[in-house]
């Protein structure tokens, strides 16, 4: 009989993949992309986020002057207008605008997905052991949180990132540093929901491992708060790297980075307006679409959130 169940599993191996893992997931996606289709805002928000993301990607090929942007000067084209050859001006060193913007999405979304992975990678853990423990585990863990939370983020960074010195890389640190109390709080509070459910009771009672149930029960089930927190935070991750380097505590010459372009700007303001007029934009920009892309995962993610 073993042998039987053995053959007829291994016959019915694909059948049950594809019924309970890749119709799911393709309704599920099928689902999503309805929402995202429904909403404007959300579509429209994807829609740059893929365009930056492959911007960022092949921005070597669609730089027009890819020396320029990794900082090669040309002083006999300093401060032009925007026009034919240089789309979005030139800079004080005669670098062309239009490639150092286009360099500087790379650096952005690298800056985004280090620094919120960073502080997922604190955070969540620290949530779930919290939540899922409780105890003094669970004070001890909660009181240090509390503590990172009683400093507003952008100062906490600011005084992280003098400490470390100023380069790109400890504003990276210095902004996970500051954020992940946030995802504490999140993967607590839903570890917290998630730990009664029968289900995690069920392997309480036969003795499943503690991490494992952690892992494979709980962190599943606490991850669309998570996602969406994370994509909202995203475009606050580049504002708030774009203000370090503008401070002189982040990127530092002749990075391509958006803040430090901006800090330069300064000196040039009436002079030369589009020198941090684009910069300013490609902020503005990547921030909106980023809240809207989360604002989309939340309706996607959470049933309470989607719209009739």
């Amino acid at each position: 009989m073993e042998g039987k169940a053995m053959e007829k599993s291994k016959t019915m191996t694909w059948r049950d993949f594809k019924r309970e893992l890749v119709e799911p997931a393709l309704n599920g996606l099928g689902y999503a992309v309805y929402l995202i289709r429904k909403n404007t805002l959300t579509r429209v928000g994807t829609i740059v986020v893929i365009l930056l993301v492959l911007v960022g990607i092949f921005a070597p090929m669609l730089a027009p002057f890819p020396d320029q942007a990794e900082g090669t000067a040309h002083p006999a084209t300093k401060l032009l207008p925007p026009g034919p050859g240089h789309w979005m001006g030139t800079d004080e060193l005669g670098r062309d605008l239009l490639s150092r913007v286009i360099y500087g999405t790379r650096i952005s979304l690298e800056i985004g997905v280090l620094a919120v992975g960073l502080s997922l990678l604190i955070g969540v853990p620290l949530g779930l052991v919290a939540g899922y423990r409780g105890g003094w585990t669970d004070e001890m863990i909660m009181r240090i949180t509390d503590v990172f939370l009683s400093f507003p983020p952008l100062l906490l960074a600011i005084a992280i990132a003098a400490f470390l010195g100023p380069s790109l890389t400890n504003a990276m640190i210095a902004i996970a540093l500051s954020w992940w109390p946030w995802y504490t709080r999140i993967a607590r509070s839903q570890a917290m929901a998630v730990r009664e459910r029968p289900f995690v009771e069920a392997a309480q009672t036969i003795g499943t491992a503690h991490s494992r149930i952690v892992m494979v029960h709980i962190l599943p089930n606490s991850l669309a708060p998570i996602i969406v927190q994370a994509s909202m935070d995203f475009g606050s991750t580049v504002l708030t790297a774009a203000s370090l380097s503008f401070l002189g505590l982040g990127a530092q010459p002749p990075t391509p980075e958006w803040g430090l372009m901006l800090s330069t700007s300064r000196n040039y303001f009436f002079t030369a307006w589009w020198y941090g007029l684009f910069p300013g934009i490609s902020i503005f920009v990547t921030v909106l679409v980023f809240n809207l892309l989360g604002d989309g995962l939340r309706e996607i993610l959470d049933p309470k959130a989607r719209r009739a």
